[in-house]
C-alpha cells in the first residue's frame, strides 16, 4: 500500500523516531498508526523507548477517597518541572480515579497514554506505587496529602475502626511527618530486630560501655528503635508526651499506607 508523507510526518511527530524508520513502521503495519507506534517501540526506535533507562526520581502523588474506597498513585518523572505541569497532574488524577473505580490493575488501561506523555513531555514517565483500600463497613477512611510546588509529594491513606474522621485525619497527618514503617512492633520482622540489636551492641561497645551494663543499654536503645519505626509506639507529632496508642484510645488502626516522591 502507499504510505503518504503526511502519515509519516504525523507518526514522526508523535514518536520522535526518524523519518525512514516511521516509513518502515507504517509499511510493516499496513498503515495502522497504533501498530506502527508499537513496532517502533519494540525496535527501540521510538524516542520514548530511549528514555526508559533514565531515572525518574521526581513526580506527583495523587490521592482520592470516594464511597469509602481510597486510592493513591505515584506518577514518576525525571524533573519537578514536568511533574508540576497541568497535563502531568491531570494524568495522575485520572489514574487514581481509575484505581478507586476499578482496582489497582486498571492502571494498565493507560499504558498508551503514558507512552504518549513520554513523547510530549520528553521525559521518562512511569507509574510507581499504587495503593487501594476498600474500608470495611463502619470503618473510617481518611487521608493527608502534603502539597509542595502545587503538587502532591507525600500522601497517606488510613483505615480505622471505632474512630472519628477527625481522629483518623490527625493520625494520617502524623504519619505524613513521622514516616513509620510498621503499624506495631509485632509487625517488625524478627531478622530486622535481631540486626538492629547487633548494631546497637556494636555501637555501645565502641562507646566503651561496661560489659555488665550492655543488656540494659541495648534494651533501652531498642525501645528507641521501636518508637522510630512502629506507628503505635511513636510519640504523637503534635504532643510528644502522648503516644499514638494513647491518642487513639479504644479505636484501632486497621492499616495505613504512605507514598512519597523521592
Amino acid at each position: 500500500m502507499s504510505i503518504s508523507a503526511k502519515d509519516i510526518s504525523a507518526l514522526r511527530q508523535s514518536t520522535g523516531a526518524g523519518m525512514m524508520d516511521c516509513k518502515k513502521a507504517l509499511e510493516e503495519s499496513g498503515g495502522d498508526v497504533e501498530a506502527a507506534k508499537q513496532w517502533l517501540r519494540e525496535k527501540g526506535l521510538s524516542a520514548a523507548a530511549k528514555r526508559d533507562d533514565r531515572e525518574s526520581a521526581q513526580g506527583v502523588v495523587a490521592l482520592l477517597i470516594k464511597d469509602n474506597v481510597g486510592g493513591v498513585i505515584k506518577l514518576k518523572s525525571e524533573t519537578d518541572f514536568v511533574a508540576s505541569s497541568d497535563q502531568f497532574k491531570a494524568e495522575a488524577n485520572a489514574l487514581v480515579e481509575l484505581v478507586v473505580a476499578k482496582g489497582a490493575e486498571a492502571v494498565s488501561e493507560h499504558t498508551a497514554t503514558i507512552d504518549d506523555l513520554k513523547i510530549v513531555l520528553k521525559e521518562n514517565i512511569s507509574i510507581g506505587d499504587v495503593v487501594r483500600f476498600e474500608a470495611a463497613a463502619g470503618n473510617v477512611l481518611d487521608s493527608y496529602v502534603h502539597i509542595q510546588g502545587g503538587r502532591g509529594v507525600n500522601a497517606v491513606l488510613i483505615e480505622m475502626s471505632g474512630a472519628t474522621a477527625e481522629l483518623a485525619h490527625d493520625v494520617a497527618v502524623h504519619i505524613g511527618f513521622a514516616r513509620p514503617k510498621y503499624l506495631s512492633r509485632d509487625d517488625i520482622p524478627e531478622d530486622v530486630v535481631t540486626a538492629e540489636k547487633a548494631t546497637l551492641e556494636t555501637i555501645s561497645r565502641n562507646e566503651g560501655k561496661p560489659e555488665a551494663a550492655l543488656p540494659k543499654i541495648i534494651a533501652g536503645r531498642i525501645e528507641g528503635f521501636f518508637k522510630d519505626v512502629a506507628l503505635l509506639d511513636q510519640p504523637y507529632a503534635k504532643d510528644d508526651k502522648v503516644s499514638i496508642t494513647q491518642l487513639i484510645g479504644s479505636a484501632k488502626i486497621v492499616r495505613f499506607a504512605q507514598v512519597e516522591i523521592g
